[in-house]
């Protein structure tokens, strides 16, 4: 095949609009995190996330994920916000988003709380979590770990249902021999984050990729950038996270940073080109390192 080639990005903490809270707000967990956004406003910097994504589209991937929190209180004009910034990147079979935790801070009215961002989830809109997308021989699996939770959590969960799918379509991808990618927001890795953070049924995630496989997963979350291993069926799946792609270098945690990803069959297999890019200087990005990842392959 091809080298397809994958930007990962993950959460840029978009710049919230300057709307006032509602009384429904003030007895929510948005009042909270507008008092802890006046801290974090600091280190989310526009102009970081600005030269981030020049950097990404001067490297002219054919696919960007980006594993959520795109907002910070995920307010409907929030959401508007992030589309507009969502068509910026590029078009909608360009770029997957997988929702964070921030992006379902609260429970929204309707059925559908990521209605604005649909044709950026999957191809089927109508398709539930995990959504399929195929490009080429990679088969990005996307999945959402994004629930509402209560006062200084910021858990995760997929529940039993996504999970369940997600077994038959890694079994249904990896019988094709596609490269099954999967993106969520949460580590999956245990321990890679403290539990407020953590993924609540990580377990039953890690139990059906090492029954059923996958080639990579990346998450976001942490904003840290974290190279983790689970168990697969034929040896470790590899599992990477990505620094907030607007996080300033002020010495307060880890500077914004990208993953540009080159996936090639060799063999049965397939090899994974890893190139990590990042602030090197004053709001300039270039590269930091590169490193080999080889799939573990199947049973």
């Amino acid at each position: 095949m091809p080298h397809f080639r994958l930007a990962h990005v993950s959460d840029p903490h978009l710049p919230p609009p300057d709307v006032r809270l509602g009384w429904r707000d003030v007895a929510s967990k948005r009042l909270l995190s507008r008092i802890a956004w006046r801290r974090k406003r600091r280190r989310h910097r526009a102009e970081v996330l600005a030269a981030l994504v020049a950097d990404v589209r001067a490297q002219a991937p054919d696919h960007v994920a980006l594993t959520g929190d795109l907002t910070n209180f995920a307010t409907a004009e929030e959401f508007a916000a992030a589309r507009t910034w969502l068509e910026s990147i590029g078009p909608p079979g360009a770029v997957t988003v997988s929702p964070g935790n921030h992006d379902a801070l609260v429970r929204a009215p309707g059925a559908d709380p990521f209605a604005a961002w649909r044709d950026w989830l999957g191809d089927d809109a109508a398709e539930p979590f995990p959504k399929l997308r195929v490009r080429g021989e990679v088969a990005l699996i996307n999945l959402c770990s994004a629930v509402p939770t209560a006062l200084h959590l910021a858990q995760g969960r997929l529940g039993e249902a996504q999970i369940d799918r997600l077994a038959a379509m890694l079994r249904e991808q990896g019988e094709a021999g596609r490269f099954r990618l999967v993106l969520v927001h949460h580590p999956v890795a245990d321990g890679a984050v403290s539990g407020r953070k953590a993924l609540t049924d990580a377990a039953a995630l890690r139990a059906v990729l090492a029954r059923e496989g996958a080639e990579l997963v990346l998450h976001g979350h942490a904003h840290e950038a974290l190279v983790t291993r689970v168990a697969g069926p034929a040896g470790a799946i590899p599992v990477l996270g990505v620094p907030s792609a607007s996080a300033a270098a002020d010495g307060h945690g880890e500077a914004a940073r990208w993953h540009g990803l080159e996936i090639a069959r060799v063999g049965d297999g397939f090899e994974i080109g890893v190139v990590a890019r990042g602030l090197t200087g004053e709001g300039e990005f270039g590269e930091l390192g590169r490193y080999r990842l080889t799939s573990p392959g199947r049973r």
